[in-house]
């Protein structure tokens, strides 16, 4: 199978999440995709963060209508450091037979020598889907130059430009501004129910 892999802290999942991973599965011919719910960002590790659990249900709540749609517990179920080269090298071990597609947002892109061993990443994928929003550029020669082989697996993903993120929905929330419709419907009334982020972290 051609199976999408996408990482993130999900705090909270929220729509752009989704067309990412509708338009991935879609454009890159995804038979699943897996959300890999990693409880700490690697690139982010002073930032305080809603425990994993919390956001888990969320996650499960968001994406529980997709068949094609999975939850991994594979960073949840291992200890730190949660290096996205180490979960494609486990994933490899568990799926030997199915290709993995890497998902992820332009601005990832643009911060990929700031990850752990790029390198392996490239090696581990058949392919690597990068969100790529209407009138976004980029120039691929500085990092082809730093790993070459990276302009060959990137397969660009066509997708609405949408400036909604985790932070902006949190920032919204303390300052009592409107986010109902930034969500899925049943992650909205989760946020209702248990107040996670009524509290600056």
């Amino acid at each position: 199978m051609r199976i999408g892999v996408f990482g993130g802290t999900f705090d909270p999942p929220h729509i752009a999440h989704l067309i990412l991973a509708e338009e991935a599965g879609y454009q890159l011919n995804l038979e699943r995709i897996l959300w890999v719910l990693t409880p700490t960002s690697p690139l982010k590790p002073d930032r305080k963060i809603t425990p994993w659990q919390q956001r888990l249900e969320m996650l499960q709540a968001a994406i529980a209508e997709n068949p094609r749609f999975e939850i991994s517990r594979i960073d949840i179920d291992r200890s730190p450091p949660y290096f996205s080269y180490i979960t494609l090298k486990i994933l490899e071990r568990n799926y030997p037979l199915d290709d993995f597609v890497f998902l992820i947002g332009g601005d990832s892109l643009t911060d990929f020598p700031r990850w752990e061993k790029p390198e392996q990443i490239i090696t581990k994928c058949k392919e690597i889907g990068v969100m790529h929003r209407p009138g976004e550029a980029f120039d691929l020669s500085g990092l082809e130059n730093l790993y070459p082989g990276l302009q060959k697996k990137i397969r660009w993903i066509e997708a609405p430009l949408l400036q909604i993120s985790g932070s902006l929905i949190r920032q919204k929330i303390l300052a009592r501004e409107p986010i109902r419709y930034y969500l899925p419907e049943k992650v909205f009334h989760l946020i209702l129910e248990q107040r996670p982020y009524d509290v600056e972290k």
